[in-house]
């Protein structure tokens, strides 16, 4: 015997039903770009040298396996987006606990990560293969300068909007302030928090 009354019932349907006609709808915007890319470029209206196709990226990826270079590239990018994501988590994590611990020394420091987050650090490429070197090194630098002080902004700014009336009531019942961020800050901001980590992930990647 369901446990689920009808109108429950009716609920999950319309709910299963939504998400089908999304998922289809995702697969046949993916379908016709393909198809429409394919063709443009079989019929000669793109420029196949700059915008490819689907079926020479095909055969690419295939030489690619082939020749085991494609696991190779695959292996390298994965290791650099795991090191450069676990460093600037770590990093924004403490930078933003420390800032609010000490508020006038977030003050002191926050127009200069200001000015660091909008600096043009595609721009500051060259630069950065002298200082660290052509190597793995300068890959994952260029991948913090992208993701790091994005990460501390948006962190700290998430600390900063913890519910006050929280951190007034813990006040008044004699709690520390670490007692208030392990208890009230860190708890209350768990979620952006993780909302956080699936930005660096995507902003990391984007610098590799």
């Amino acid at each position: 015997m369901s446990n689920y009354s009808e109108e429950h019932k009716e609920f999950l349907k319309k709910k299963k039903k939504e998400k089908i006609i999304v998922i289809s709808f995702q697969i046949l915007i993916l379908l016709v770009f393909i198809l429409g890319w394919e063709l443009l470029a079989r019929f000669n209206l793109i420029n196949t040298f700059l915008l490819s196709s689907p079926s020479l990226v095909l055969k690419t990826l295939g030489s690619l396996f082939t020749n085991n270079d494609l696991l190779v590239h695959i292996g390298i990018t994965l290791y650099e987006t795991v090191v450069s994501f676990l460093v600037v988590t770590i990093i924004s994590l403490l930078v933003s606990t420390l800032f609010w611990f000490s508020k006038r020394l977030a003050k002191i420091l926050d127009p200069y990560l200001t000015v660091l987050n909008s600096l043009p650090k595609v721009a500051l490429g060259p630069l950065i293969i002298i200082w660290v070197g052509a190597s793995t090194n300068s890959i994952i630098f260029m991948a913090l300068l992208i993701s790091l002080f994005l990460s501390i902004i948006n962190v700290y700014h998430n600390f900063k909007e913890t519910d006050s009336n929280y951190i007034t009531l813990l006040r008044s019942l004699g709690a520390s302030k670490l007692q208030i961020f392990m208890k009230a800050v860190i708890p209350s901001n768990l979620s952006n928090i993780i909302n956080n980590l699936k930005i660096n992930v995507s902003m990391c990647y984007i610098g590799l």
